[in-house]
């Protein structure tokens, strides 16, 4: 009787802890009401799965546990929009680099499979753009959100269709993003600006890739073990227990 009474209660909790986890992640990858909602995947979390096409049609499917270099990874809003076509040929200038360090670059837009290069100001710009007009990664990794009907219409003003440029109905876009993620999977670095006006940096972006390869995440790690040896048995014992 005792047992029941003291298990009922930590059931309940772990039953709280459970929903409440699958409460986040399906907030995270529902399709938001503005960019400032958006629930962007963070750093040091596992990198999401997800399934997008290149520009032939076919299916790309990302595996997280399967991956042999690290990826920076750029969603933008499609080749439509300027900032884009800005950012893009702005990241140029750490492309050749971030590929001598070993990573792989891979962009992300709403676009079509057709027009993922025709749309761009410079279609030969040479990148891997995959397309993500039904949303897979784009949800998966907490950025999507729909463009509000009078913002659509304003579009159509500047001979930009949503509709047209995705294939799709459901004027959705990701918040613009870039990610680094570990050949581990881990997520490293990540940067989300609701104003799509504004965008990581080159030097930013250099700079996570040259922490990430020097490995300075675990540089407290590494601290820590060099203090550990500087011990006794005993004091390590003790410092052992107050980790937990």
């Amino acid at each position: 009787m005792i047992k029941n009474k003291i298990f009922a209660p930590l059931a309940g909790l772990l039953l709280l802890l459970v929903a409440g986890s699958l409460l986040a992640e399906s907030g995270r990858t529902q399709i938001h009401a503005n960019a400032n909602l958006v629930q962007p995947v963070l750093p040091g979390m596992q990198a999401p799965g997800f399934s997008v096409k290149d520009v032939n049609g076919n299916t790309v499917s990302y595996d997280p546990a399967r991956m042999e270099k690290p990826v920076i990874l750029t969603f933008f809003r499609g080749g439509w929009c300027p900032y884009c076509n800005l950012h893009l040929a702005e990241l140029r200038k750490s492309e050749q680099a971030l590929k001598d360090m070993g990573f792989d670059i891979w962009f992300i837009s709403i676009d079509r499979p057709e027009m993922l290069y025709s749309s761009l100001e410079d279609s030969d710009i040479g990148y891997t753009i995959y397309s993500d007009s039904g949303l897979d990664a784009t949800r998966a990794f907490g950025l999507a959100f729909r463009v509000d009907d009078e913002t659509v219409e304003r579009y159509l003003g500047y001979d930009i269709d949503l509709e047209e440029a995705s294939g799709e109905e459901h004027h959705v876009m990701p918040a613009p993003s870039t990610y680094l993620i570990g050949s581990d999977g881990i997520i490293r670095f990540q940067y989300t600006n609701p104003d799509y006006k504004v965008r990581l940096a080159p030097e930013v972006l250099m700079a996570a890739a040259e922490a990430y390869t020097a490995d300075v995440d675990a540089r407290l790690e590494r601290e820590f073990k060099k203090y550990m040896e500087s011990l006794t048995p005993q004091d390590q014992g003790k410092e052992e227990g107050n980790k937990h």
